[in-house]
């Protein structure tokens, strides 16, 4: 027998497994949300604001698609769209009302959505639309109010002690556009052609620090699929009936909302959106007819499908 003096084991830190945030400087007061969005938060109502029981409603699930194989799949486009909000079709996107489950825009949906870490909703980067690179809260704040701007920073006095940093102030008003992306199939099992959403993306007008308007830019992308189970628990705005509201869900399902079409994978053999085709680029009203050929022809294929 031998002795053995056995010393205990330091723990080692995991250096790995967490990430130490980055230091603040107090001198200059610099703190900078990067894990909060900022959206205003929305108190719930601590009675009942409704006189009808709608708990059931907001707790709905999104019907299951309909399996399509590919063999049935006879004709397949890819097509991207772009909503405005401003058209009157769809102002029921820009409803500004106040409810318990927050803001009912559309883009404040998305928003809390990604707020949320328990529903598990990823943003996709908008390096390309499909859905290659995730994206971090702080890198979407980052992309909704821009950079930090440093501000001045007084006392109590009106004294100038430095400046601070400050995330910009943000408008949800200003995103009026959206972006999706879809597929149409025509099923020749149930000879019907099928209209299914991929990706939406929020549009944000690019500013440079004069003011001057340079362009738009899609934010992020979110899989649609993945969001259809939100969408079925927030319901659109009806200012003629309010014991008629549909679901978002119910909205994309039905076609109930007008898009541009702004690209399309029918000859296209360069994978080019509408407004870089030579043609076309300096024309606006050009590039609106394209689209509306474009969706002439998917529709002229479908009623050359059937005969009398």
């Amino acid at each position: 027998k031998t002795k053995a003096n056995i010393q205990a084991a330091v723990p080692t830190a995991d250096t790995t497994a967490v990430v130490a945030a980055p230091p603040v400087d107090t001198a200059k007061k610099e703190e900078v949300a990067v894990d909060s969005f900022p959206i205003q938060k929305i108190k719930p109502s601590l009675r009942p604001d409704e006189s009808v029981e709608t708990t059931l409603l907001r707790e709905r699930t999104p019907l299951a698609y309909e399996h399509l194989r590919a063999d049935d799949a006879v004709y397949r486009q890819r097509i991207w769209r772009e909503i405005d909000t401003r058209e009157k079709i769809n102002q029921t996107f820009t409803y500004a009302a106040n409810e318990d489950n927050g803001n009912q825009r559309f883009i404040s949906i998305i928003l809390q959505t990604l707020q949320d870490s328990t529903k598990g909703i990823t943003a996709f980067s908008s390096i390309d639309d499909r859905f290659t690179t995730p994206m971090t809260k702080a890198e979407i704040i980052k992309g909704v109010v821009g950079d930090p701007v440093e501000v001045p920073d007084y006392d109590s006095l009106g004294n100038l002690i430095g400046t601070k940093k400050k995330n910009n102030d943000i408008n949800l008003d200003s995103f009026y556009k959206f972006h999706i992306k879809e597929e149409v199939v025509f099923d020749k099992e149930s000879s019907r052609l099928f209209w299914r959403i991929l990706g939406i993306a929020p549009v944000k007008n690019i500013y440079n620090s004069q003011g001057l308007y340079l362009g738009e830019s899609e934010l992020f992308w979110v899989y649609y699929p993945d969001m259809r189970p939100i969408f079925a628990s927030y319901e659109v705005y009806n200012g003629k009936n309010f014991g008629s509201r549909m679901s978002w869900d119910d909205l994309f399902e039905s076609r109930m909302f007008s898009g541009r079409i702004i690209k399309c994978s029918m000859d296209n053999p360069t994978d080019q959106a509408i407004k870089n085709i030579k043609t076309l680029e300096d024309n606006k009203m050009l590039q609106l007819f394209e689209g509306e050929a474009i969706k002439q022809k998917i529709f002229t294929y479908e009623q050359d499908q059937w005969s009398y």
